[in-house]
């Protein structure tokens, strides 16, 4: 019972995360173009900033919103029904931080990726529990 409470907290977290954070972006596309423009303007990635941004937020609205639905369905329907909607969910959300954390080293900002991994472990976690409920 605990592993589901828990595994129920790291969807819930992950659901919050990242639909605040993509909806962030598409509700201030603009702004966030800007800061990034200038983040990524002595890397490499600079001339595909627009492309990141776009990728980016439709990666982290997909890793919120199947956080959430795994979420809803393990509270609606119990682990069986949630474990596949909860596995993509897990996938998505480390696709995602491993995308920021690469655009974080690319762009030299290693106190912004230094917090990345805290992040990362807690989508391994989630991985972890899935395996063994």
């Amino acid at each position: 019972m605990y592993l589901v409470l828990a595994l129920g907290a790291i969807l819930a977290f992950m659901a919050i995360l990242f639909i605040q954070s993509g909806l962030d972006k598409v509700f201030d596309f603009q702004g966030n173009m800007e800061w990034l423009k200038g983040h990524f303007s002595n890397s490499p990635l600079k001339g595909m900033v627009g492309f990141m941004v776009v990728t980016l937020t439709l990666l982290e609205l997909a890793s919120g919103v199947s956080s959430l639905l795994g979420l809803i369905y393990l509270i609606g329907m119990g682990i069986e029904a949630a474990q596949p909607i909860a596995n993509y969910a897990m996938i998505l959300c480390s696709t995602s931080f491993l995308a920021l954390f690469f655009g974080q080293r690319m762009a030299k900002d290693y106190a912004g990726a230094a917090s990345i991994p805290a992040y990362f472990i807690i989508a391994v976690i989630g991985f972890i529990l899935l395996s063994l409920i």
